[in-house]
């Protein structure tokens, strides 16, 4: 289910700013060469994620959910200038991608790839965030907020990609990740903690803003 039409989609991807050769090449090799390519940010989503990022200047950013850099990539280029961004990838087999990639940005003094399973990670950090994105398997969404509520700063900012799941959310009969999806959404509405809104932007971000 598509939250947009093909033509206004492609109306707002020409009406964006255009990727950097870095971001551009990084997408056409996902594309071409990796499984579920799908998963990438892509242009629109990565200037989102960048312009966030620039508003906000953090020091800190954790991402959850590597994939193959793009946002990643997108995220630091809005990071101060003694800024560092942390990023977790569960599957050892995009290292290699991720860091050829972040390299030719010339960003490596500014991204610290971490690879394994953010749920063991993530307690190891001894850092205060300023902005965190999950985008990451869909089951563990509710968990990762819990362990990296109390990193982000009062004042940060939590995005969460995926939140409407291709419209499933709203399907009586829900499968695991959607029902996970759901619950997460539900989860954040009814914490007093934080600020929240669905942004309709791609599959869905929900911005949140702790108080």
């Amino acid at each position: 289910m598509r939250l947009l039409s093909p033509g206004l989609e492609k109306y707002i991807e020409d009406h964006c700013s255009d990727e950097d050769s870095v971001s551009a090449g990084l997408n056409r090799f996902t594309h071409l060469h990796v499984l579920m390519p799908q998963m990438l940010s892509g242009k629109v989503q990565g200037q989102v994620l960048s312009m966030f990022s620039h508003m906000i200047r953090p020091k800190r950013i954790l991402e959850i959910g590597t994939f193959t850099g793009y946002a990643a990539i997108a995220l630091a280029k809005g990071l101060s200038e003694d800024g560092l961004l942390f990023t977790i990838e569960v599957n050892p087999e995009q290292e290699s991608t991720i860091r050829k990639h972040i390299k030719e940005a010339e960003l490596e003094e500014k991204i610290k790839l971490l690879i394994g399973k953010a749920a063991e990670i993530i307690p190891t950090l001894q850092e205060q965030f300023d902005l965190v994105f999950i985008d990451a398997d869909k089951l563990n969404y509710a968990l990762y907020y819990d362990l990296i509520f109390d990193k982000v700063r009062s004042g940060g900012f939590i995005i969460a990609d995926n939140v409407l799941w291709s419209g499933k959310v709203l399907e009586e009969k829900k499968d695991k990740d959607t029902l996970a999806m759901d619950a997460f959404n539900k989860k954040i509405q009814e914490d007093s903690r934080v600020d929240n809104v669905i942004a309709s932007i791609r599959d869905g971000l929900l911005l949140i803003r702790k108080h």
